[in-house]
């Protein structure tokens, strides 16, 4: 079963991302937090989430100092910030600091719906009015810079990319490396992140002409 974690100080709110979340798995567990202290403790005493869905403005926290905590106690759970701030530099920073995707809190339930989906599938979502996130010139997404993307990659990271690129799924690369499958989408998250990529499709394109054999020699 799908185990989901909503972050969210605001009853009304949790319950529009329960709504949203039924929507893509009707029989997901759904846990609630009202803080990041809450919300560490539900992660304690229940562990192997699959996803969290955050609010960067909860009591008793300042800019990204909620994300932070969470991601420095759990770096293998995804997280999607879902919040009321749309600055682009706000979504800019988030994604820096590894989150699997940002919704604005104006968002409908349907796109709420999709974001969720895709991010479960191992995309990081941003909604298309924030893209792209960066100004990199044409030479900047040259062969070079690809490569040199790849080299921040993790070897566990690098396996899972060729995995990625040969089609298989989370599922399917969980079983072929004994991992659980929650670790898989933590590390497709970090991959489309060091990457600078929004989709899965979008990284194997990028990588599609690079021999990882020669990658790993590095």
């Amino acid at each position: 079963m799908t185990r989901f974690l909503i972050v969210d100080d605001h009853p009304l709110f949790r319950e529009a991302l329960q709504r949203a979340v039924q929507l893509v798995h009707a029989d997901a567990d759904i846990y609630e937090a009202s803080s990041i202290e809450g919300a560490l403790d539900v992660v304690a005493a229940h562990e192997d989430f699959d996803l969290a869905l955050l609010d960067l403005a909860l009591p008793g926290t300042t800019g990204f100092s909620g994300l932070i905590r969470i991601r420095t106690a759990y770096p293998k759970l995804p997280v999607v910030v879902v919040s009321g701030h749309e600055e682009r530099s706000m979504v800019r920073e988030a994604i820096s600091l590894g989150i699997a995707g940002y919704i604005p809190k104006s968002t409908s339930r349907k796109e709420l719906a999709y974001a969720i989906s895709e991010v479960l599938n191992g995309s990081i979502y941003v909604p298309k009015q924030f893209l792209p996130l960066t100004s990199e010139s044409a030479d900047e997404t040259s062969m070079q810079q690809i490569l040199k993307r790849l080299r921040d990659l993790t070897p566990q990271q690098l396996l899972v990319l060729e995995m990625i690129r040969e089609g298989l799924q989370n599922k399917q690369i969980a079983y072929e490396l004994k991992l659980a499958e929650t670790t898989v989408k933590a590390h497709v998250s970090e991959i489309l992140r060091k990457l600078h990529v929004y989709t899965r499709t979008k990284a194997v394109i990028e990588v599609a002409k690079v021999d990882f054999a020669e990658i790993r020699k590095h």
